[in-house]
């Protein structure tokens, strides 16, 4: 009887065992909310909203801000963010010193302490007015053009570093991996290992831009016909190209392919699993729209 309440007793402290062990396994590299967003951006109000369209009489003044929200999961440091007025004509309104502005202040990341992130409402002008005579109403659309600096993470917890690849222990080379990706608009939807060569360990990984706006590289000309990035991995022992650059990849309708491999094959008798991560830099572009109705003021 003793020995039978041994016996069980030890399957049951194994197998607490193996379930801990999968759990932590399951938690490795999990440090990311994701998501496809961000920043967001939109108008403040303008005057009174009347039948969905906010109004103002033409001789009214009124204000002009764009609140900036960062609802991803990289810290948006002063000037990172560059926002442009555009829409009615520089003729048609006075008041407004600057049709260009950056944001002032650092704008955190989503976190669990802060799921919100940080947001920052950049004023252009408090007492903008229409120049110009109104007959009954005048609609006008406002767009504000937001540009900013960003940056995507993605970690692999467990890579395969197999020099045998008929030892069947601890890790498979050939199959889809885990991984975690920040929350951004650039995002990572797949990421698979296999061989290059003997000793030779590979990853491909897709990307894809998962928000409404283009991407550039950072300090580059936004391109309607070219969508581009940089990126870097944290171990110097392994290259990644993509379309054969280096470090460099460019988005065909939205997506791209980098292929990560070992610069030298593995000692013998490699056996063990690595960590990677990888940083894809960017600047975004995207454009947001608010209608305003004029109307004439009644005298």
């Amino acid at each position: 009887m003793k020995r039978t309440i041994i016996i069980a007793f030890l399957i049951l402290s194994l197998l607490l065992v193996a379930c801990k062990s999968n759990n932590q396994q399951q938690q490795v590299g999990n440090v990311f909310r994701g998501g496809s967003q961000g920043v967001l951006a939109n108008f403040e109000s303008f005057g009174v909203l009347e039948g969905g369209t906010q109004a103002i009489f033409d001789s009214e003044a009124f204000p002009i801000e764009v609140t900036v929200q960062n609802k991803g999961e990289y810290e948006i440091q002063p000037n990172d963010i560059q926002v442009e007025l555009l829409g009615p004509s520089v003729e048609e309104f006075q008041g407004i010193p600057s049709r260009t502005l950056p944001n002032q202040d650092i704008l955190e990341k989503v976190t669990d302490l802060n799921p919100e992130g940080g947001e920052e409402t950049i004023s252009f002008a408090t007492d903008a007015k229409f120049n110009g005579d109104v007959t009954n109403f005048l609609d006008r659309d406002w767009f504000a053009n937001i540009e900013y600096n960003y940056e995507t993470s993605l970690v692999i917890p467990q890579v395969c570093l197999k020099e045998d690849l008929t030892d069947d222990r601890i890790c498979q080379v050939a199959e889809p991996k885990q991984f975690f990706v920040s929350g951004a608009p650039i995002s990572v939807t797949s990421v698979n290992q296999d061989t290059a060569g003997k000793g030779i360990m590979a990853l491909k990984i897709k990307i894809k831009n998962s928000g409404t706006g283009k991407v550039t590289k950072v300090g580059s000309d936004f391109d309607d016909n070219r969508e581009e990035l940089t990126y870097s991995i944290d171990d110097d022992a392994w290259e990644c190209k993509s379309g054969g650059k280096v470090n460099e990849a460019r988005l065909y309708n939205g997506e791209a392919e980098l292929l990560c491999k070992l610069k030298n094959p593995l000692d013998q008798d490699t056996l063990a699993t690595k960590q990677l991560r990888l940083t894809f830099d960017y600047r975004y572009r995207e454009l947001v729209k608010q209608g305003l109705r004029i109307k004439e003021s009644v005298h």
